[in-house]
């Protein structure tokens, strides 16, 4: 595919409410502010529609999933068309009764759902009871072909995984995009703490990036969401990672509209002098699919 570049994508990160249509509301304002500014790409956190629910384990929250295709993917798609944008959404999906999965589906310009990602890593840690609500994904490791480009999206926990990123970077992606709803409890997490988290949390998507020679978008809620008597304090700080795992653009930890250009033909040429994917030894990768190496 002949690759437009730079190439413009914008990172939402914001404060989502207890009213799941207010949420909506401000995708799609961040939707229609991407496109005025030039972007071809808009990333929304995860789980953008409701807050962060997995805090605990309730069977009436259930209610909060939803089909896909569905009212949000109509809402989305309308203003992606308008806008002229790529989206890549997060939502709860519900496939059939019992059976929901934590989803990023990806909307095409025109409006049409260029295709899904169903989170392959569920977390189960407190107050991030994921195991709860979400099958784990069954599409596999599969890029999303788009007007703009071949997008490997995976989904926050997915992101500490090295396999997951490397899986899309050998089927072709052109960008590894991971929405993420992550943060510190204040009341257990002290600054220098908070300092590690942070630094792993990019640090790992940096790896990402540099190991595989793509771009890394990656965006993050912010705000402090509370249930149950725990807090969870979003951090925000998404960002833009190009093929070497330079800064292209981070974001601090107020809501925002995150901007940068990336150039896709970098990966060529940062292939050329960093060969990681010739050099692998794939004849004695065999133990990668053990659990341990007992």
């Amino acid at each position: 595919m002949s690759h437009q570049s730079p190439l413009r994508v914008a990172v939402a990160q914001y404060a989502c409410t207890p009213k799941p249509a207010t949420n909506l509301d401000t995708a799609v304002a961040h939707i229609e502010q991407a496109g005025a500014a030039g972007a071809k790409l808009v990333l929304l956190p995860e789980l953008h529609n409701t807050p962060y629910f997995c805090q605990r384990e309730d069977p009436a929250l259930f209610d909060l999933a939803e089909p896909i295709p569905g009212p949000s993917t109509k809402r989305l798609a309308t203003a992606a068309r308008e806008a002229g944008v790529v989206v890549v959404a997060s939502l709860f999906e519900r496939r059939a009764a019992g059976l929901y999965h934590n989803t990023a589906v990806v909307l095409d310009a025109d409006g049409s759902i260029a295709g899904r990602y169903r989170k392959m890593h569920i977390p189960d840690d407190p107050e991030y009871y994921e195991k709860y609500y979400f099958t784990p994904g069954d599409l596999g490791f599969t890029p999303i072909d788009t007007s703009i480009g071949r997008l490997g999206v995976l989904v926050c926990w997915d992101q500490w995984y090295p396999e997951a990123a490397r899986l899309m970077a050998l089927a072709d992606a052109d960008l590894l995009i991971y929405p993420s709803a992550i943060g510190w409890d204040d009341a257990t997490d002290d600054s220098a703490e908070q300092k590690r988290q942070l630094d792993a949390w990019q640090g790992v998507q940096r790896g990402h990036a540099i190991a595989n020679g793509l771009a890394v978008v990656t965006s993050n809620r912010v705000g402090i969401e509370g249930d149950n008597g725990t807090e969870i304090r979003f951090w925000g700080h998404s960002f833009v990672f190009g093929p070497q795992g330079e800064t292209l653009a981070e974001a601090g930890e107020a809501g925002e509209l995150l901007l940068a250009d990336i150039d896709l033909h970098r990966t060529e040429a940062v292939r050329r002098i960093w060969p990681f994917l010739r050099d692998r030894r794939i004849d004695a990768f065999d133990d990668i699919t053990r659990r341990f190496r007992d």
